[in-house]
C-alpha cells in the first residue's frame, strides 16, 4: 500500500488508460533517493496487469560504462521481434546489443530502432516500459531510450523513467515526487513500527522529513538508541544499510559485495565468483533472509540502490579488488576487462591495450560514451606521457560523439599537457574547437584552429588545410573578414596553394571575397567547389554537405535541391540520422526562397526535431530561424519572436533571426524597426537585400536604398539566376517607379516559379496603379496577389492587398482557405506526400523515423482535411 501518493497514482493510472486507448505517453518520475519512485513504478506495473506487456529495466552504477547494457536488460524479453524491423534498423540494434558483429554506425539509429521495436511490441497489446535509476543508466542506452521517447505518438506505449533530480530530460513531461505530508508520514511509521515509543516516533518523523525509505529504515536504528547526529538523510540510510550488511557472516558479506560489484545480477555468475572467495549458496540464502537482497526470477536484486552503494562503499580497496579479480575470472570478455581495470592502480600497458581494444569494440556498437570511458581508463594505466596523450585524445573524440562536451574539454586539456607531437596537438586543437563551436564560442574555436594550423604548414599541409577550412567557415558565420583573410593567406602558402582552383583554396578565396563584398570574384570560385562535388562518391557526406551549403550561398537552388534530395534519401536508407538535419534544413531553405512555404515548414520542423534529439544545437538554431521567417510571413508575431530568440543563440542562426524579425516588421509596416534587422541580415543573406531596399524606399531614404540595390545587383549578376534577376527588377521598379520593371519582375518570378515573390511584386504594382487611378488594372494585380497570399497564409500581405483592393472600390467576400494542404500540420504534410508516391506506412515510418502506427494516425487525421479516403485519391491530389 502507498501512503500519501494519491495524486501520483492518478497520474500513472491516467497514462496507462491513454496508452490502452492508443495514445502513447512518457513520464519522467524524479525525486530524492528513497522518496518512493520505485514504489510508484511497482504500482504502475501492478495496475497494468495482464492487459499490458510489461518491460522493466534499471540503471546500475557500476554498469554505467558498458554500452547498451541497460537497454539489453530492458529489451531481452522481446528481442525476437527485432527481425520484424527494417533491415538497417535491425542490424543497428543487433550490433549495439552485441548480438552480431557490425560496423560503426550512427548512434541515433539505435534510438530509431528502439522506437520501431516498442511500436511493434505494442501492436498486439499495450506496452508499459519502465526504466528505474535513469541517472545510472549507461549513456548509450539513455540516448537511445530518450530518442525513442521524444518520438512516441500513437503506439499504445506508456514509458516511465524514474531518476534522481540531477537527471535531466529536456522536453519530456516530469512528475516530481515530494516528501510525504506529515499525516501520511505518520500513517506509514505506525504501519511499519506500531509499537514505537512516542519520543522515538517523533524523532523518526523529524529525521526522515517525509522520506518513505527513511520512515521505514530509521525506526530500527532509533529504537536501538543510535544517534543519527547531523548527517544528511542519505548518509544516515547508507550507514543503516552498511550496519546491516556488516552484521552478516563473513561468507554472506563476501557474497553481498560480489553482488554489489557485479552488474548483471545473474545468480549463477555471482555464485561462481563468490565460490572463489569461499562463499556458497548458503551465503546467498543468508543475504536474502536479511532483506537486503532478493532473488527475483533470474536476477539478484538489491532492495534499494542505496543498499548496493552502502555495501560497495563500506568495503576497503583491497577487498573490492579481490572481488573484481574473482569476477574477472568468470565474466564475459567485455565485463572481464572492466573488473580487472577496477582492481589495479599502477600503470599496466597490457591491461591498457585490452581496454583500447574494448573501446574500439564499443565504437563499432555505437557505444561512444563507453568507448570514451574505456580510453580514459586506459590512459590512466598507460606508462609514458605521449601514448597516454594519444589515448586521452581518443577518449575526447568519443566523448564529443557521445555529446559529453564538458568531459571532452577536460580530456583535451589533460592531453595537451602531456604531448609535444604536432599532429597530436593539431588533433586535440580540432577536438577543442569542435567543443567550442557546439557551445557557441565560434571565435575561440577559430583562434584555436588557426594557431594549430600554422606549425603544420610545411610538414603536414593536408592536415593544416582541414583546420583552416573550418576557420574560413567560422569566419563566414561571424562575418569576420580579418579572420578569413588570415586563414586564407596561410592556406594559399601551403604546397597545394600554387593551384588556386583546388576545392579548399577556391572555397577559402571565395568566402573571403564574399566578405570583401566582391561577388564577381567570389561566385565563380565557389561554383568550382560545387561543380567538383558533383562527382563525389556515395558516402562522402562532409564534402557533399559542404558543397550543398555553398550551392545555397551562390543562389543555385536547382543544384542544392537535387543534392539535398539525394543526400536525404541516402541518409534515410542507411540510417545516417545525424546528417538529416543538414539536408532537411537545406531543402527548407530552397523551398522557403522559392515560395513553397508549406514544404519549407515541414522540412524545417523535421530538421529542428532531429537536430534537437541529436544534440546539434547550431542546426537546431538555424531550423528555428527558418521557422521564425515562415511565422513572420504568416503574421504570427509571438511565434516569430520566440523562434528568432532561439535561433539567435548561435552565430549560425543569427542571420535567420535577423531576417525573420525584419520580415515581421516589414509585414506590419514598422519600417524603421525592419531596417535595422534587414541591414544586418543582408550582409550574409543576399536574398534579404530586396526586403531592405523596399523598407528604405518606404522610409524615403533613396541613397541608402540605391546602395543596397547596387550591392544586390552585383551579386545577382554574378549568380546568373533568373529568380535573382526578378528580385533585382523589383528593387529597380521601387527605386525608379517604372512600371516596365514591375512587369519584368513578375515575368521572371513566374519563370522561376516563385509565387510569393510574384505576389509581392503584384501587390507593389497594384499599389502603384491605384495611386495612378488605374483602378481596373490595379484590381487585376491585387486579386492575383491576394490569391497567392491567401494560399500561403501570408496574413500581413493579404491584409495589405485587401486594403488596397477595397481602396479601388471593390467589395470583398473571399474564402478563408483556398488551399487544402495548408490545413495539414508539417508532419502530416510530410506523411501524405510520401503516401501519395505509394510508399507503405512501414516505409514512410523508416524514412521519417516514426512508428508505422503514428504514420497511420497522421493519415487518419489528414484524409478528412483533404477530402479523400484512399491513397489513390491522395496521389491524384498531391502528385501534380
Amino acid at each position: 500500500m502507498l501512503y500519501g501518493r494519491t495524486r501520483e497514482q492518478e497520474t500513472l493510472d491516467r497514462l496507462l488508460h491513454e496508452a490502452a486507448g492508443g495514445v502513447s505517453g512518457v513520464l519522467v518520475i524524479s525525486g530524492d533517493p528513497g522518496v518512493g519512485k520505485s514504489a510508484l513504478l511497482d504500482h504502475a506495473a501492478e495496475r497494468a496487469g495482464a492487459e499490458f506487456t510489461v518491460l522493466r529495466g534499471m540503471g546500475v552504477e557500476s554498469e554505467a560504462e558498458l554500452p547498451y547494457a541497460g537497454l539489453h536488460l530492458l529489451l531481452t524479453p522481446v528481442l525476437e521481434q527485432v527481425a520484424d524491423l527494417p533491415e538497417v534498423q535491425a542490424t543497428a540494434l543487433r550490433g549495439a546489443l552485441g548480438m552480431t558483429a557490425t560496423r560503426a554506425g550512427d548512434r541515433f539509429l539505435v534510438g530509431v530502432a528502439v522506437l520501431s521495436l516498442l511500436a511493434a511490441v505494442s501492436a498486439e497489446r499495450p506496452l508499459l516500459c519502465v526504466m528505474d535509476d535513469m541517472q545510472w543508466l549507461d549513456r548509450a542506452s539513455a540516448d537511445a531510450l530518450l530518442f525513442a521517447a521524444r518520438r512516441l505518438r500513437s503506439e499504445r506505449v506508456a514509458l516511465l523513467l524514474a531518476a534522481r533530480q540531477e537527471f535531466h530530460a529536456p522536453g519530456l513531461p516530469e512528475l516530481r515526487v515530494p516528501p510525504l505530508a506529515a499525516s501520511a508520514a505518520g500513517e506509514l511509521v505506525d504501519a511499519i513500527a506500531p509499537g514505537l515509543a512516542g519520543d522515538v516516533r517523533a524523532r523518526v518523523l523529524a529525521e526522515a522529513a517525509g522520506n518513505p525509505l527513511g520512515l521505514i529504515e530509521l525506526p530500527r536504528r532509533a529504537s536501538c538508541g543510535e544517534d543519527a547526529g547531523e548527517l544528511p538523510l542519505t548518509r544516515r540510510l547508507l550507514e543503516a544499510f552498511g550496519r546491516r550488511a556488516t552484521a552478516l557472516s563473513e561468507p554472506a558479506g563476501t557474497l553481498l559485495l560480489v553482488a554489489a560489484a557485479e552488474d548483471t545480477g545473474e545468480p549463477a555468475l555471482i555464485l561462481r565468483a563468490a565460490a572463489r572467495l569461499g562463499a556458497d549458496e548458503r551465503a546467498l540464502e543468508e543475504c536474502e533472509g536479511s532483506g537486503l537482497v532478493e532473488v527475483a526470477g533470474t536476477r539478484v536484486r538489491f532492495r534499494h540502490p542505496l543498499v548496493r552503494s552502502a555495501v560497495y562503499q563500506a568495503a576497503g580497496f583491497a577487498r573490492r579488488g579481490a572481488v573484481h579479480r574473482a569476477l574477472a575470472e568468470v565474466s564475459a570478455p567485455e565485463r572481464r576487462i572492466w573488473h580487472l581495470a577496477a582492481a589495479v592502480t599502477e600503470p599496466d600497458e597490457e591491461l591498457a591495450a585490452e581496454l583500447d581494444r574494448s573501446a574500439e569494440t564499443f565504437l563499432r556498437r555505437s557505444g561512444h560514451s563507453a568507448a570514451a570511458a574505456a580510453w580514459e581508463r586506459a590512459a590512466l594505466l598507460t606508462p609514458g606521457p605521449e601514448p597516454r596523450a594519444a589515448r586521452l585524445a581518443k577518449a575526447a573524440e568519443a566523448a564529443i560523439s557521445a555529446g559529453r562536451l564538458g568531459r571532452a574539454a577536460q580530456l583535451t586539456d589533460q592531453a595537451v599537457r602531456l604531448t609535444s607531437d604536432e599532429l597530436v596537438l593539431a588533433h586535440l586543437a580540432n577536438l577543442r574547437a569542435d567543443v567550442d563551436f557546439e557551445r557557441g564560442a565560434v571565435e575561440a574555436a577559430s583562434l584555436t584552429l588557426l594557431e594549430a594550423a600554422r606549425p603544420l604548414a610545411v610538414a603536414h599541409p593536408g592536415r593544416a588545410t582541414s583546420l583552416l577550412i573550418q576557420v574560413v567557415r567560422n569566419a563566414w558565420y561571424t562575418h569576420d573578414l580579418k579572420l578569413a583573410r588570415q586563414a586564407t593567406d596561410v592556406l594559399l602558402s601551403l604546397d597545394h596553394g600554387t593551384d588556386p582552383a583546388r576545392p579548399a583554396p577556391a572555397m577559402a578565396r571565395g568566402i573571403t571575397a564574399l566578405l570583401e563584398d566582391d561577388p564577381e570574384r567570389a561566385l565563380p570560385l565557389l561554383r568550382q567547389v560545387v561543380d567538383g562535388a558533383r562527382h563525389a562518391g556515395q558516402g562522402e557526406y562532409g564534402l557533399r554537405n559542404g558543397a550543398l551549403s555553398i550551392a545555397l550561398l551562390i543562389g543555385d537552388h536547382a543544384t542544392a535541391r537535387g543534392m539535398a534530395r539525394a543526400l536525404a534519401a541516402e541518409c534515410a536508407s542507411l540510417g545516417m540520422v545525424a546528417w538529416l538535419p543538414h539536408v532537411h534544413l537545406a531543402l527548407a531553405t530552397v523551398e522557403l526562397l522559392e515560395g513553397r512555404h508549406l514544404d519549407a515548414a515541414a522540412d524545417a520542423d523535421h530538421a529542428e526535431q532531429v537536430a534537437a534529439q541529436t544534440g546539434q544545437t547550431h542546426l537546431e538554431a538555424q531550423a528555428c530561424g527558418v521557422r521564425a521567417w515562415l511565422a513572420a510571413v504568416r503574421g504570427l508575431e509571438e511565434d516569430c519572436r520566440r523562434l528568432a530568440e532561439r535561433a539567435a543563440a548561435t552565430p549560425a542562426g543569427q542571420v535567420w533571426a535577423r531576417w525573420a524579425l525584419g520580415v515581421l516588421e516589414l509585414g506590419r509596416g514598422r519600417y524603421e524597426q525592419a531596417a535595422g534587422h534587414l541591414a544586418r541580415a543582408a550582409r550574409q543573406q543576399p536574398a534579404a537585400a530586396p526586403d531592405l531596399v523596399e523598407v528604405l524606399v518606404r522610409l524615403q531614404e533613396p541613397e541608402h536604398a540605391r546602395a543596397a540595390c547596387d550591392r544586390f545587383a552585383r551579386w545577382a549578376a554574378a549568380t546568373g539566376r533568373p529568380w535573382a534577376q526578378g528580385l533585382l527588377a523589383r528593387c529597380r521598379a521601387l527605386l525608379e517607379d517604372d512600371e516596365r520593371d514591375f512587369t519584368t519582375a513578375v515575368d521572371l518570378h513566374q519563370a522561376a516559379d516563385h509565387p510569393f515573390d510574384a505576389a509581392r511584386t503584384r501587390l507593389l504594382l497594384g499599389e502603384r496603379l491605384r495611386r495612378e487611378r488605374r483602378k481596373q488594372e490595379a484590381r487585376e494585380a491585387l486579386r492575383e496577389a491576394m490569391d497567392t497570399f491567401e494560399r500561403l497564409g501570408a496574413r500581413p500581405w493579404l491584409e495589405r492587398a485587401s486594403s488596397e483592393l477595397r481602396a479601388t472600390g471593390e467589395s470583398l467576400a473571399r474564402s478563408a482557405d483556398t488551399d487544402m494542404l495548408s490545413r495539414l500540420t508539417p508532419q502530416e504534410l510530410q506523411v501524405v506526400r510520401l503516401a501519395a508516391t505509394g510508399a507503405s506506412n512501414k516505409e514512410i515510418a523508416a524514412q521519417l523515423f516514426l512508428s508505422p502506427r503514428t504514420v497511420g494516425h497522421h493519415l487518419y487525421k489528414a484524409y478528412p482535411k483533404l477530402g479523400v479516403t484512399t491513397r489513390t485519391e491522395l496521389a491524384g491530389l498531391i502528385l501534380p
